[in-house]
């Protein structure tokens, strides 16, 4: 047994534990100290009996209360629905070119199409919307397919080359390494590198703009300005996708690019297709 001792100079009980001659002093615990304790003990029983507290196989215990967070939640985004209802039914029964005209529902709009974006644009064109290699600068007046209000909305809802819409955005480059030799797609790269830099063999990009008259300049145009209609890029104003160097230039030719951009009239409410297509639309590059 452990041999209690009462301390002399304090008059307190030992807890009879000696190290190295040194006693514990058994010193009690303040009382406010330990009511505060039970207390907590007791907050804690009737918090777990009146809230969801203990996680179960399926689920969590509701509690007496029936409190939810997904209901706050869920009564919180009611509430807010309600509140732009009316600015809601606007954006709805207007038209997109006409948008810009009503100040306080483009701003809606806007506020609301920035949301979008953030949650499904950005992971492509960046939180940003300057874009990256192979995704487009949303902020620049390069448009492959037409920066109108009624142009993007279009591309957001159908999306381009994609299988999941029938009216999705279409065109196909052809690999021209299957059709070109060596010689004749280094020739047409000079060419191309011509038409927006001064940094080219004069000779070699002469030889290309014969073999781009006769293969690029269908889509193109005979001076590379591109064709929106068929979604064709203009490569003479220097705004390259994929990028600009040779190396870039003789893999896009020989191999073509073929991106693609999901449908997402299927995924999003129409008042968020819409929103999405203003917030674009007032990034800088709109038309």
């Amino acid at each position: 047994m452990t041999d209690h001792k009462q301390d002399d100079v304090t008059g307190i009980e030992t807890t009879g534990h000696s190290w190295d001659g040194i006693e514990e002093l058994n010193t009690p615990l303040p009382r406010w100290w330990l009511w505060t304790l039970y207390l907590t003990i007791i907050w804690g029983i009737g918090y777990s009996v009146a809230y969801p507290a203990w996680p179960m196989i399926s689920g969590a215990t509701s509690g007496l209360l029936g409190w939810s967070t997904r209901a706050n939640v869920a009564q919180d985004i009611d509430a807010h629905a309600q509140k732009n209802a009316q600015l809601v039914t606007d954006l709805l029964g207007t038209d997109m070119e006409a948008l810009p005209q009503d100040a306080d529902l483009n701003r809606y709009a806007i506020a609301r199409g920035g949301a979008v974006f953030r949650a499904n644009c950005s992971q492509c064109h960046g939180s940003g919307a300057a874009g990256a290699k192979g995704y487009p600068n949303l902020l620049d007046d390069d448009w492959l397919w037409g920066g109108a209000m009624a142009d993007i909305e279009y591309t957001v809802r159908h999306g381009i080359r994609n299988e999941q819409d029938a009216d999705a955005r279409y065109s196909q480059m052809p690999a021209f390494g299957a059709i070109l030799g060596k010689d004749d797609i280094a020739a047409v790269v000079e060419h191309v590198i011509s038409l927006s830099s001064s940094d080219f063999d004069a000779a070699l990009a002469e030889t290309g703009a014969e073999v781009f008259a006769d293969n690029c300049s269908a889509c193109h145009g005979d001076a590379g300005q591109g064709d929106r209609s068929q979604g064709a890029p203009n490569i003479g104003d220097a705004i390259w996708l994929y990028g600009s160097d040779r190396q870039a230039l003789t893999q896009t030719v020989t191999k073509a690019r073929f991106g693609v951009m999901p449908p997402w009239g299927g995924r999003l409410e129409e008042a968020d297709i819409r929103a999405v297509s203003a917030y674009v639309h007032s990034l800088g590059g709109g038309e």
